[in-house]
């Protein structure tokens, strides 16, 4: 073995560790949004991008950039606004400038759910973070993903 094959290892070995992490956080969450909210981890991450945007230039987010904030590909973040809009959680219009553009924005209803939510989520990703700091693999990502906020 080189000393190119054993960095690549590690390089492998790190990206499982962080593949590992995300699972399991991404699990957590997933099972306690379902169970307050009646949400997807996915569901919940687009009413959240959807909510931070606003009226003006630059404001709304065409449908390629909102899949790309929700990691889906654009048929699927389709599919998963128009099943959000058919919960009454949506709205989608035309937009006034583009005809072509059609803007998605979160409902009263969508808002209400999100912020409902939102403590949900957080404890959910506490907890996560909390049990996965007790693995020798995962407990430096863990301290990354930590320093990331301050």
């Amino acid at each position: 073995m080189t000393a190119t094959d054993s960095a690549l290892t590690a390089l492998s070995q790190g990206w499982c560790a962080l593949s590992l992490l995300h699972g399991r956080i991404e699990a957590h969450i997933e099972r306690a949004l379902q169970a307050g909210h009646g949400l997807s981890v996915r569901e919940y991450s687009l009413l959240d991008v959807l909510s931070r945007q606003h009226n003006g230039p630059g404001g709304h987010l065409r449908m390629h950039q909102v899949a790309d904030s929700v990691v889906l590909s654009q048929s699927a973040t389709t599919r998963l606004v128009s099943r959000l809009e058919d919960r009454g959680l949506l709205n989608r219009y035309i937009c006034d400038t583009d005809r072509r553009g059609i803007y998605t924005d979160v409902s009263e209803a969508g808002l209400a759910l999100l912020a409902a939510a939102r403590p949900t989520n957080d404890t959910a990703l506490r907890e996560a973070l909390d049990e996965a700091s007790l693995n020798p693999e995962l407990a430096p990502l863990v301290a990354a993903v930590e320093n990331l906020r301050r």
